[in-house]
């Protein structure tokens, strides 16, 4: 009785998500639902002592990172720099290689610091314009998409500032760069497989002659690249992310040593000493210096662009990272709640039974993720829960932390863009099409990044490489 309640909680939240209610809601209900039905007197200090404790602690270290991202994010959109760096992209590679032109661009956005949501609204009127052109199906465009913006560039690859690179970060005590050749072996996989079935389904359409199609919805208008900033210019904020936080990553550490205390003899308003452990933060330090340094670079170098739409875009930033950190945060509290439950010792015990950790870890959030339709809240809730064990089965198998981080990272990736998910949800209103249409492509790129989990897992039993 007590795995069912679990099990109820986990359907019930993943219902409501795919029907399209707010997670910040439902989440606890489903939570204190689960308590209720446990033990009806608990209700209140679980969500008092469990759910918020969990909710806020995760507000507190990452908000920065969804709040910046945001920003970051909305000034490379005012600043009119992901128009020029698309519109260079398909100058310089060629409109003959579209699905590489879009993934190009999307992983480069990406990788950047740019919010995947923000990608696909940059990307879209340019990608249809291609697609257009060429006389290529719109419906295969959302693939395209998820395999640039969805898929290694938010996960695989090292340093990535994104939020599903981050969150491991203070579990394992590891940074942003962790396991550096395993995540760029993934990538390759990702790619290569990736392309090859998005050009095999391009060929096979076209070879049928279905067109660009008709009677489509959404459609953009034609683009004017005319006055588009220099792409060289455009594209020196996300150089400067990247580099900014591999520097800060190295460099935190040298600054304050293994910790940093602020003492009331600094500060006189502090009445006690404030010790920081700076080991674990460093990671999310680092993102958050080097996208402040991003976002003040483009302000210099496009302020008469940004000002004027500044104001109201930085609210919209604003709105759109509360949303996004309130959502996970949300998440992570139900499930430290689940994870108190008796009915997860059943789920934990039957995951334990997988011998091998990182094949463990890899199911675990891999099903987690796809339960919630949210990578970052799908692995916050595997690492609230099992964290310890997956941190003891590695240490036990003498693998490195870092290891366990990347093939964490990853498998969040895997499995969360199911049907339910909010960016897939995004990605194919922004575009006009249905699941019915175009979710059977986005279906193949989740597939390919699950068995890039496990690809990378068997090379590094192979080969050792970390």
């Amino acid at each position: 009785m007590s795995f069912l309640i679990v099990l109820a909680a986990l359907a019930f939240l993943m219902l409501a998500a795919y029907r399209g209610y707010s997670v910040i809601l439902f989440a606890p209900i489903a939570a204190l639902a689960a308590v209720l039905l446990t033990d009806p007197a608990a209700v209140a200090p679980v969500f008092s002592g469990i759910f918020m404790e969990k909710m806020v602690g995760f507000v507190k270290l990452y908000f920065p990172v969804f709040l910046l991202g945001a920003v970051f994010g909305k000034v490379i959109e005012l600043s009119g720099f992901s128009e020029s760096i698309v519109a260079a992209a398909i100058r310089y590679i060629g409109k003959s290689r579209v699905n590489a032109v879009i993934v190009a661009v999307c992983a480069l956005l990406t990788y950047g610091g740019v919010s995947l949501f923000v990608v696909v609204f940059a990307v879209y009127p340019f990608a249809a314009e291609m697609y257009r052109q060429s006389n290529i199906p719109k419906r295969l465009m959302p693939g395209a998409i998820a395999l640039g913006a969805f898929s290694f560039t938010m996960d695989s690859l090292p340093g990535t500032p994104q939020i599903q690179n981050i969150i491991p970060t203070t579990f394992f005590k590891t940074t942003g760069w962790a396991a550096p050749w395993l995540g760029v072996i993934g990538s390759l996989f990702i790619i290569v497989v990736g392309l090859s079935f998005l050009e095999w389904r391009r060929r096979s359409a076209m070879a049928k002659g279905e067109g660009y199609g008709t009677s489509l919805v959404n459609e953009p208008e034609r683009v004017e690249s005319t006055s588009l900033p220099n792409p060289v210019l455009a594209i020196a904020p996300l150089v400067l992310v990247g580099v900014a936080n591999f520097a800060l990553t190295k460099w935190i550490p040298t600054w304050y040593g293994a910790s940093y205390t602020v003492a009331p003899e600094v500060l006189p308003g502090v009445h006690a000493p404030v010790t920081t452990a700076v080991k674990t933060v460093v990671a999310i330090w680092a993102v958050e210096g080097a996208l402040l340094l991003g976002i003040v670079l483009v302000l210099l170098t496009a302020f008469p662009r940004v000002k004027e739409r500044f104001a109201g875009g930085t609210r919209a930033a604003v709105a759109g990272a509360l949303l996004a950190a309130m959502n996970t945060a949300s998440e992570y509290g139900f499930g430290g709640v689940i994870a108190a439950l008796p009915g997860f010792i059943v789920v934990s015990d039957a995951l334990k039974s997988i011998p091998n950790p990182l094949v463990n870890a890899a199911i675990s959030v891999s099903a987690l993720a796809g339960i919630t339709g949210s990578a970052s809240g799908g692995m916050s809730i595997a690492l609230a829960a099992m964290s310890d064990t997956f941190i003891a089965g590695a240490q036990a198998a003498h693998i490195p932390l870092e290891v366990l981080h990347r093939v964490v990272a990853m498998a969040s990736g895997g499995m969360d863009t199911l049907p339910h998910n909010g960016a897939v949800i995004t990605l194919l209103a922004v575009t006009g099409l249905t699941h019915r249409e175009s979710y059977k492509d986005i279906f193949a790129v989740t597939i390919i990044k699950t068995l890039a989990v496990f690809f990378v897992i068997t090379v590094y039993y192979l080969t050792g490489i970390v």
